[in-house]
């Protein structure tokens, strides 16, 4: 498997990932809350983070068109901008919610956005990262729908129409995720069904990593993967304010508490 490799030094701090913010979701008031906890969270890390992965779902919908961006989320920015300035390196990941994030974060503030799953080497330990989304068995729908969602044909269309109207077209296709029809129950646990387990399970029988840290999933999960490899799901920021430090031994998947 042809991934993109990162190498990260700790001396003596952590590296801290999260993902599946929905900033936006359901409504701006709500979101606002959501938003300056996300930004208490990075203030009490900030201090011991070697580096901050946010793991894909971070905007509820996120475009760039040639000279327009969604409007919003400057508390957020801000603040990733400020970590950027004290030399704290930032990583992003698309999701299925902001898959259409292109250059405007590495532009602006240096943040390399990834696309596709990485790894991670950490002194001898091995990571795989990634959203998470279209990876395992099933899901044929929406694996369709991504490959025409990233054509550049599509992205081509949508940028023509006026922002008012794109934007707000694709607020009324978001609520019908998953963040915002609780009701559905998709956030309980599926056993052998957990199509990311499975899809980490199928890549360590290729190629062995110590850890698979996946989002998207809306569940914090930790499970073996083989003797020597555990897949981690980082939950989300609606309800259950979940991250996972690592301090060069074990990632610990820990509740922001305030």
């Amino acid at each position: 498997m042809q991934v993109a490799s990162l190498h990260i030094e700790l001396d003596g701090k952590k590296i801290f990932f999260a993902s599946d913010f929905h900033l936006g979701a359901p409504n701006p008031e709500t979101s606002k809350i959501r938003e300056q906890k996300i930004i208490r969270w990075l203030n009490s890390i900030e201090k011991e983070a070697a580096a901050i992965f946010l793991v894909g779902d971070l905007f509820d919908f996120w475009f760039e068109y040639g000279k327009v961006i969604p409007k919003g989320f400057i508390p957020f920015i801000s603040k990733i901008s400020q970590l950027r300035d004290q030399n704290i390196p930032v990583y992003f990941f698309t999701g299925n919610h902001d898959l259409w994030m292109k250059g405007y974060f590495t532009e602006e503030l240096g943040i390399p956005v990834f696309h596709e799953p990485i790894e991670l080497k950490v002194g001898n330990t091995n990571m795989l990262i990634g959203h998470g989304d279209g990876l395992g068995p099933g899901d044929h729908r929406y694996k369709f729908l991504k490959k025409v969602f990233v054509h550049p044909l599509s992205k081509w269309l949508f940028k023509w129409l006026h922002p008012d109207i794109g934007i707000k077209l694709a607020h009324a296709w978001s609520g019908h995720s998953r963040i915002t029809n609780i009701e559905k129950d998709e956030n309980r646990f599926l056993g052998e069904d957990e199509w990311l387990w499975a899809y980490c399970k199928e890549v360590e029988q290729k190629h062995h990593h110590d850890f698979y840290i996946f989002g998207h999933r809306h569940l914090p999960l930790e499970l073996e993967v083989g003797p020597k490899s555990t897949y981690f799901n980082l939950g989300e920021w609606v309800s259950q304010y979940t991250y996972l430090e690592f301090d060069g031994k074990k990632p610990v998947l820990k509740s922001f508490e305030e």
